[in-house]
């Protein structure tokens, strides 16, 4: 961003000394070309460094000060530069007028402080004098030369459209997160990018044929900014101080048009990141809300120096009876300006308005990220982890200044307003009543609004933080301070289909089981926790034949299988519907057997990693239907979800489904096992290399062929979730170890059916059973969960947008589930 001092007001008046001389320091700046004022426009610098907008008799008056001439002989001086005539008493009073600004010798007491605005640099650093800027842009104004700026600009439109259109920057996230030293590399070319948009400020200025000044670095409320005081660019034409405006932003697309390059040499995605960065930087520097390169821009554009101080007499004049109020604007500046206020005044008003009602979710959202940043930060300190160390650092400060700068926003308006309602009812009771019954209303809805009632929320990655969203938030603020409890869902009494995940053991208090009812004809799905579900590995299995067997192990049954009573059909396709495709995210291992003697395996696995608060609904599956003679028929589906940081809404779903129907002799086995873990921070590239390498073993199951016996496929699986768990143990990132009690095998169990073979979900659901032509005697047995870990944060269960009606501690957990199905003949 550029840095000019503003023009003052006069505030007092002081007598000018006998003997007429300019203050120490004073620097004549010159007319400013293109002004927005009827009359035009000069600048004076003062010693302090504040500039003076001053008129252009006062500034041919102070053109003529010299600390020799009397005030007749200045008289005659400004008579003859104006081609006016101006006699000793004209003099007297402009003279007055520049003491009051501390312009003349003796009176600088009398000078008004500096300006202070609200939105402005402060705590600013020189970092180089103006002799090093001027020897540091010596070699970058060629770059403005037209024939190097043009093609820069078509390279850089390029780089928009590849990047943002085509390529995208995902994998630039991704890249950079799972590498902490990319993306602390990232940060310090955005640091560095940043002081390069500074120099390209000065290299214009340097280039229309201005002085630039110092360069250096404040605080932009909370924010760190550099700054290039280009004061003397209002020498320069209007076009040339355009050039100074967008100087900056030219180099941010010069460092565009460079990170691109160097990533078609090296091919490192995270340094697309710092394209969008640059982006990002460009459309923030546009807004011409705060004092930013969109700020200038429109101010030389319009020639007013200054607009934040023509926002109380354009409103002014604005209102009924008051449009012919004097303006010291030209018509197309007034014009311009006027627009500007109608459009800056409301956008301020909302952001304030904004910035009080959404305080506590900023604020609570903080809290929650920093809590969960701050409990890794011992941990990366102890084992020597020092990129990890700094990047929670920078994560942590990336929290805190939000809402620390929305705070001093605050604090800042409260005391400015204090101040200026105090001057302006001082001495009159009316005005001072009103002052403090406006000064009672506000603490009145700072307090409704701040009072806790439900909007201590942390914002969820499901909200929309759209300008719509925003919009309704100003229009409907109680529904933001005042939210609205949910309803509960009511669940009709009966029996219901229900998708479970029960703990080993049985359900405890500690530990409870978790059933999600789906809701019917488009109603809304029910989670509902329970402590008195049973343990899994004892509880009954389905009987064909109509009654409950005992989950207890049992081999393969090879016994003659029941003689059917008349066929009624001739089964003439495949007797089962086979499922959708799996979703985002999803996997699912689908293997259908249809060749009398074949063997069929199909063996999925994934590794999906969540962040940023999104909801954890994962579903991994695995199917393994079979209508054939003396076949082999196996489906695997392996699923490892990480969870980075923290999730609300942790309802994964994991299901195995192993059915045949017409099938003499055939095994059939469905195995689908799920990891879900919650990682402190962000897994190394090593850690997710090593457990996709553990998920590739999988692989060779298929090696086992028509020995793929149940307790086989189910062995092999067990191993790989063994190494997957160990690997995750003693990478140190688990918010909680996973326990290492393995999972009870599932096996299979035999069962007499006549002409009908029902299938079995993990979650126990039972599908239509299929018609079979030819006797079969089948087995199944009941799904398995592997053991729950939990932390104590209790975390919200939705399935879609559905209203929650309890909470789960399922924050890391490791769940599989089994079914097999085996028949002989």
């Amino acid at each position: 961003m550029t840095a000019t001092a503003k023009p003052s007001a006069p505030t007092v008046e002081a007598q000018p000394p006998a003997a007429l001389d300019r203050a120490d320091g004073v620097e004549l700046l010159g007319d400013v070309h293109g002004s927005g004022y009827k009359e035009g426009a000069a600048l004076v610098r003062r010693g302090d460094g504040q500039m003076v907008q001053l008129g252009p008799l006062m500034y041919a008056l102070l053109e003529t000060i010299d600390g020799r001439r009397s005030i007749d002989d200045l008289a005659a001086e400004l008579s003859a530069r104006t081609q006016r005539d101006f006699d000793t008493e004209h003099v007297v009073r402009l003279a007055e007028k520049l003491a009051a600004q501390g312009l003349l010798a003796g009176t600088e007491q009398h000078a008004p402080p500096r300006r202070n605005p609200l939105l402005a640099l402060r705590f600013k650093v020189l970092v180089t004098n103006p002799k090093v800027t001027r020897w540091l842009t010596v070699p970058f104004t060629v770059l403005f030369r037209p024939f190097v700026l043009w093609p820069v600009v078509a390279c850089f439109v390029a780089v928009f459209w590849f990047v943002l259109f085509r390529k995208g920057i995902s994998s630039a996230t991704s890249d950079a997160f799972h590498r902490p030293t990319l993306l602390l590399l990232v940060f310090a070319l955005a640091v560095v990018s940043a002081g390069f948009h500074e120099l390209g400020h000065a290299a214009a200025c340097r280039y229309g044929g201005a002085t630039p000044a110092g360069m250096g670095m404040g605080l932009y409320m909370v924010w760190p900014a550099f700054y290039t005081d280009v004061t003397d660019a209002y020498r320069l034409p209007r076009r040339d101080r355009l050039r100074v405006d967008l100087g900056g932003l030219y180099f941010n697309a010069i460092v565009a048009v460079g990170t691109m390059a160097a990533w078609l040499v090296w091919h490192v995605d995270a340094l697309l990141l710092l394209v969008a960065l640059q982006f990002l930087i460009m459309v923030k520097n546009l807004s011409p809300v705060i004092r930013s390169d969109g700020y200038h821009i429109l101010a030389d554009a319009t020639g007013v120096p200054d607009l934040y101080a023509h926002i109380v007499p354009t409103l002014r004049r604005l209102i009924p009876g008051h449009r012919t109020e004097p303006s010291a604007l030209g018509g197309r500046a007034r014009l311009l300006v006027t627009l500007w206020v109608l459009i800056v005044v409301p956008v301020l008003l909302s952001m304030m308005l904004g910035a009080v009602l959404l305080l506590p979710r900023l604020a609570t959202s903080a809290w929650d990220s920093g809590r969960q940043i701050a409990v890794v930060l011992p941990h990366d300190a102890a084992h020597g982890h020092v990129i990890a160390l700094l990047v929670s650092l920078l994560r942590l400060v990336a929290l805190v200044l939000p809402v620390l700068g929305s705070v001093l926003v605050a604090q800042r308006l409260l005391r400015g307003g204090t101040r200026r309602a105090n001057a302006w009812s001082a001495g009159r009771p009316v005005r001072r009543a009103g002052v403090i019954g406006a000064a009672a209303l506000a603490a009145c809805g700072a307090a409704w609004a701040w009072w806790p009632a439900g909007q201590y929320q942390p914002v969820s990655a499901a909200s929309a933080g759209t300008i719509a969203s925003f919009g309704q938030l100003l229009a409907t603020p109680t529904a933001a301070v005042r939210p609205p409890a949910q309803p509960a869902s009511r669940l009709a009494p009966g029996k219901h289909l229900a998708v479970a995940m029960i703990p080993v053991g049985g359900a405890t208090k500690e530990h409870p089981a978790l059933f999600v009812i789906p809701g019917a004809h488009g109603k809304k799905a029910i989670a509902i926790l329970s402590d008195s579900a049973p343990d899994p590995s004892t509880a009954p299995t389905f009987d064909p034949t109509g009654g409950t067997t005992s989950a207890q192990t049992s081999a393969p049954s090879t016994g003659t299988p029941a003689t059917p009573t008349t066929s009624t059909s001739s089964a003439t396709a495949f007797p089962f519907t086979l499922p959708s495709p799996p979703g985002p995210g999803d996997s699912q291992a689908l293997a259908v057997g249809t060749k009398d003697g074949g063997v069929t395996y199909d063996v999925a696995y994934s590794l999906v990693t969540v962040r940023n608060g999104a909801p954890v609904t994962n579903t991994n599956s695995a199917f393994a239907l079979a209508s054939c003679n003396a076949c082999t028929t196996v489906a695997v589906s392996f699923q490892i979800v990480l969870i980075i940081g923290e999730s609300k809404d942790i309802a994964p779903i994991n299901a195995a489904v192993a059915g045949n129907a017409n099938c003499p002799a055939c095994m059939t086995t469905a195995i689908a096992e799920q990891i879900v873990v919650t990682l402190v921070r962000e897994p190394s590239q090593q850690l997710v290399n090593e457990l996709e390498a553990q998920l590739k073993q999988l692989n060779a199951l298929s090696a086992l062929g028509a020995n793929g016996t149940p307790a086989a496929v189910a062995a092999d699986v067990a191993d790989v979730q063994q190494q997957v768990v160990s690997e995750l143990n003693s990478s140190g990132l688990l918010a909680h170890p996973i326990s290492t009690t393995s999972a009870p095998t599932a096996t299979a169990t035999t069962t007499s059916a006549s002409s009908t073979t029902p299938t079995t979900t993990s979650q126990g659901s039972t599908t239509p059973p299929a018609t079979t032509t030819s006797p079969s005697t089948t087995a199944t047995t009941p799904t398995t969960t592997a053991p729950t870990t939990t932390d104590e944060q209790t975390t919200p269960t939705t399935t879609e947008d559905e209203t929650t009606t309890s909470s789960t501690t399922t924050d890391d957990t490791s769940t599989a589930a089994t079914t097999t199905t085996s028949s002989s003949g």
